[in-house]
């Protein structure tokens, strides 16, 4: 058996460059971080100068070394959480699958009626308008219209039948009430796990939902 599916991925080259690049421009600015209070208190008048010089009086190998490890180590995080966002597309005769490192989405293609780029993220739309997929994406607006084709969209075509959530609206309904609140609650504390899984449950309920600096915005699908 033959596999006709196309792919789309962040190239191994990239990814490989973050993992290296970060680690080592964290223990740079970790060094840097470490000469600023003997380069500040070479400034008069500079404030905080009993600080400074504890900082500055660390003792040497060691404060050195634990600079350029923290800062390397910052850039560990950083390159993981980046790599996670590595997204592959991978299309085939009858399904969609979206990949990225620690999780994988399918979704049937005769279901996506619509793709499109929404800031970092892509989404996909079924015929109703629901949504099937959203996934943090950095890959080329140009590359994925390629791959999607005739479904591909330079913007959201319901962009315009989405309106925001105020506690109280008349015509949401109370199960709906209940979950927007608690995701306004997850998005105020930053807590993206918990937004992701409600953003699933409204969906279920027909409404789709996105954000816009913490504030929730919504659509009813068909």
């Amino acid at each position: 058996m033959t596999d006709d599916s196309t792919t789309v991925a962040t190239p191994a080259w990239a990814r490989a460059a973050a993992w290296a690049a970060l680690p080592a421009g964290g223990a740079g600015l970790g060094w840097v971080v470490h000469q600023l209070p003997d380069w500040i208190l070479r400034v008069p008048f500079a404030p905080m100068r009993g600080p400074l010089r504890l900082a500055a009086r660390l003792p040497e190998p060691e404060a050195t070394i634990g600079a350029l490890l923290l800062g390397a180590l910052a850039g560990l995080v950083l390159a993981f959480l980046a790599d996670r966002e590595s997204l592959t597309v991978r299309m085939s005769h009858t399904e969609v699958t979206l990949k990225r490192p620690g999780t994988v989405r399918t979704v049937p293609r005769g279901e996506v009626a619509v793709a499109y780029r929404e800031r970092d993220r892509l989404v996909l739309l079924g015929r109703t308008g629901r949504e099937l997929a959203r996934e943090p994406s950095h890959l080329a607006s140009a590359r994925l219209a390629r791959l999607f084709g005739p479904v591909w969209s330079e913007r959201d075509p319901y962009a315009d039948a989405y309106r925001r959530w105020v506690p109280g609206l008349p015509d949401v309904p109370a199960e709906a009430e209940a979950l927007f609140l608690a995701r306004q609650r997850a998005l105020d504390r930053g807590d993206g796990d918990d937004a992701t899984e409600l953003r699933g449950e409204l969906a279920r309920l027909g409404l789709v939902v996105r954000d816009e600096k913490k504030r929730q915005h919504f659509r009813v699908t068909g």
